[in-house]
């Protein structure tokens, strides 16, 4: 399943807000969007561009739809998201 541009725009919306840094942002995220895979990592551990970048992590997509999940930058072959969470603050 492709990853809708209303559900980009929400997925978007809730990393811009202030709870996005926090521990429960992931659980937010799969509770909403539960037909997606979620994954969380240090955004030290993804070396490739994100496709967005937030104040608490880059939004990269991956596409599970051949024998190899792979990054992509197309939302209508992303059947999957990582949250590559970064330190904020002190």
């Amino acid at each position: 399943m492709a990853l809708a541009a209303s559900e980009l725009a929400d997925i978007e919306a809730l990393l811009n807000g202030a709870e996005a840094g926090g521990a429960g942002v992931i659980a937010t995220l799969r509770g909403r969007f539960p037909h997606l895979s979620w994954t969380r990592c240090d955004a030290s551990d993804v070396a490739e561009t994100p496709f967005r970048t937030f104040a608490a992590c880059d939004l990269h997509l991956l596409d599970g739809h051949d024998h190899c999940v792979q990054l992509t930058n197309d939302p209508a072959r992303a059947t999957g998201l990582v949250l590559a969470m970064r330190q904020v603050g002190p």
